[in-house]
C-alpha cells in the first residue's frame, strides 16, 4: 500500500486485454501500485471470445465486477445442435453444480468483459495508457527498468515486476528469452458479423458439424445481428497467429454457410476476418522479475472456450502474488508458485482443447467421418445424455477449471490431523451455505472481498492475528461447522492450509510465507 501512496507503481502490466485488466485490478486491491500500458491506441473491436465459465466468475467475484458482467451476459443459453438433418436443443443453464453461485455457462462478448474490468480499474484511479508500447527491459539491483515509447517519446521507468499480458507475439516473452514450443494448426477460423435471411431462432446459438468443419452462429454480433465462426483449411501466409487478418469476401462466407448446411443468405456483411491458429505453451511462466499470463503464456484453439477464461484465471493466480511480493523481501517461494501451479494447468487445457478441436474441425478422413456420419447417428442420444445432469456437471467442472487443484504447490500445507471429507490444501474451496456472524450466508459471498481469509470451525481457538494486526487478513467463525479446525483460503479461492485442530504455529508458518504483514 505504501508504494501506491508514493505514486510509484511497483508492477507494470503490459497489455490491456482480459488478463492484463483482471491482473491489474487484483494487484491493486491487494495493495500494489500498478501501471497498465497497451500498444494499441484503442481497444480491438469486434471482440473474439464469447464465453465465461463458472470458475472465471468465481475468481472475479472478490473484485466486485461479477454483477456488472452478469447484466451483460446470457446466463441461460441454449444451443440448437444440427447434426445432419437432426436438430437437438441443448440447454446450458442450471448445470447441476450446487457448489458454485454460477451453475451455468455465460455467453458474453469479450468487449463487454474488457469494458467492465477497465471501468473497475478506472474507478480505482488507474487509467490504461493506450498507445504506449514496451520496447525494452533490463534488470538491475532495484528491479526492472522498462523502456516505453508513446507518441514518439521514449521514456524509462522502474518497476519491481513486469507482467506480460501482451498476447501471442509477446514482447515480454521475447525479451525474457522464454521458449514458445508448439505448432500451427492446419485449420484457420473465419469470423464475421452479419445479418442473415434465415429461419433461425434468434434467442439461441446454432452449431453445425459437417464434413469440412464446424460453423457457429451466435446472436451476439457487435456490428450486425449474428456472429459467425467457421473453420476451414488454413492458407499458408505470414498472417500473425491469433490476430484478425484481412476480411473474407462475402461469397466465401456464403459458401461456408452452404457447405455446413445452414439455410441462410447473408444480406449484410458488417465485418469479417481470418484468424490463423496455433497451439503452444511457454517453456516457463516466470523469468526472474518477468511473468507471462494469458495468450502470452499459452495459445489454444477456440474449442471449449478456454482462451479468455484461462487468461483471467492466470491473472487471478498471479495478481495477488505480485502485490504481496512487492511489499516484502524474500518472496521467492511465493513467486515461483505461479509457474508451478499454472503451467501444468495450461498443458492440461491444451490437451483438452486440442482433442476437442480435432473432433470439431480437423480435415482428415477420420474426423470428417465422425462429424458427418457418426454424429448424426448419435443425435437421438443427446437428450438422454443431457438429462444425466451429474454426468454433464462432471464435464463442465473440467471445462471450467472448477476441478483444478494445486495440491503439490509449496503454498499448500496440510496440518495434522486432516479431516477426511473436507477440501484439502490446494483444492478450490467449494461454495455452500454456512452460518457465520449470526447469519446464514453462502461461503463464497462471505469471502467476496480481497485478502486472505481464515475460517474457524465452531470450537476452534482464535488465532492471534486478524484485520487489526494485518488488513490483508480476515477471520470468520463458522458456527455451522463443528470441530476445532481451521482453513486458510487464498485470495484466488484455493485452500492454502487445512488442519483439523487450530494449529497456531502451522498457521503462522503459512502466513509468513505468503502475507506481507
Amino acid at each position: 500500500m505504501a508504494d501506491r501512496a508514493r505514486g510509484r507503481p511497483s508492477i507494470l502490466v503490459v497489455g490491456a486485454g482480459p488478463a492484463g485488466l483482471a491482473l491489474a485490478v487484483q494487484a491493486h486491491d491487494h495493495g500494489a501500485g500498478v501501471r497498465v500500458i497497451e500498444r494499441r491506441p484503442a481497444a480491438f473491436r469486434p471482440s473474439r471470445a464469447l464465453i465465461l465459465h463458472a470458475r472465471t466468475l468465481e475468481v472475479l467475484r472478490p473484485l466486485g465486477v461479477t454483477d456488472s458482467l452478469l447484466t451483460k451476459a446470457d446466463t441461460a443459453p441454449a444451443v440448437d445442435l444440427r447434426l445432419g438433418s437432426r436438430v437437438v436443443r441443448v440447454s446450458l443453464a442450471d448445470l447441476a453444480l450446487p457448489d458454485t453461485a454460477f451453475p451455468h455457462l455465460s455467453l458474453i462478448r469479450q468487449m463487454d468483459v474488457e469494458t467492465v474490468l477497465a471501468q473497475a480499474l478506472a474507478d480505482r484511479g488507474v487509467a490504461v495508457e493506450r498507445g504506449t508500447e514496451l520496447v525494452g527491459l533490463r534488470a538491475d539491483a532495484d528491479g526492472v527498468r522498462a523502456v516505453l515509447r508513446s507518441h514518439d517519446a521514449v521514456t524509462e521507468a522502474q518497476f519491481g515486476f513486469v507482467a506480460g499480458c501482451d498476447g501471442p507475439a509477446s514482447t515480454v516473452r521475447a525479451v525474457a528469452g522464454v521458449g514458445w514450443p508448439g505448432r500451427p494448426y492446419p485449420v484457420e477460423v473465419v469470423l464475421a458479423d452479419a445479418d442473415l435471411d434465415a429461419d433461425l431462432a434468434g434467442d439461441v446459438a446454432h452449431v453445425l458439424a459437417g464434413r469440412r468443419g464446424l460453423l457457429f452462429a451466435f446472436p451476439l454480433g457487435e456490428l450486425a445481428t449474428w456472429r459467425l465462426l467457421a473453420t476451414r483449411p488454413a492458407v499458408a501466409d505470414p498472417l500473425p497467429f491469433g490476430q484478425p487478418g484481412p476480411p473474407v469476401p462475402l461469397a466465401e462466407l456464403q459458401a461456408l454457410l452452404e457447405q455446413a448446411g445452414l439455410a441462410a443468405r447473408i444480406t449484410r456483411l458488417a465485418w469479417s476476418a481470418r484468424v490463423r491458429l496455433q497451439y503452444r505453451v511457454a517453456s516457463q511462466f516466470r523469468a526472474g522479475r518477468l511473468f507471462l499470463a494469458g495468450d502470452a503464456a499459452h495459445a489454444y484453439s477456440p474449442a471449449t472456450g478456454q482462451g479468455m477464461n484461462a487468461a483471467i484465471q492466470d491473472a487471478a493466480n498471479l495478481g495477488w502474488k505480485l502485490a504481496f511480493a512487492a511489499a516484502r523481501p524474500n518472496s521467492a517461494v511465493l513467486l515461483d508458485s505461479y509457474d508451478f501451479e499454472r503451467r501444468p494447468v495450461a498443458r492440461q487445457v491444451l490437451g483438452m482443447s486440442h482433442l476437442a478441436f480435432w473432433a470439431e474441425a480437423a480435415p482428415g478422413c477420420m474426423a470428417s467421418a465422425l462429424r458427418s456420419q457418426v454424429a448424426p447417428l448419435a443425435a437421438p442420444l443427446v437428450p438422454a445424455v443431457m438429462a444425466r445432469r451429474r454426468l454433464v456437471a462432471a464435464g463442465i467442472r473440467v471445462l471450467s477449471q472448477l476441478a483444478v487443484d494445486y495440491r503439490g504447490s509449496p503454498l499448500s500445507m496440510v496440518g495434522a490431523p486432516w479431516a477426511q471429507g473436507e477440501p484439502r490444501a490446494g483444492d478450490r474451496l467449494p461454495d455452500r451455505t454456512v452460518t457465520a456472524d449470526g447469519r446464514s450466508v453462502r461461503l463464497h459471498e462471505l469471502l467476496a472481498q480481497p485478502g486472505v481469509h481464515v475460517l474457524l470451525d465452531r470450537d476452534a481457538t482464535a488465532p492471534g492475528i486478524g484485520p487489526a494486526q494485518c488488513p490483508l487478513i480476515s477471520v470468520h467463525r463458522l458456527t455451522s461447522s463443528p470441530g476445532g479446525g481451521l482453513t486458510v483460503v487464498r485470495p484466488d479461492g484455493y485452500v492454502g492450509l487445512r488442519t483439523d485442530i487450530a494449529d497456531g504455529p502451522k498457521l503462522e508458518t503459512w502466513l509468513k510465507l505468503v502475507v506481507p504483514c
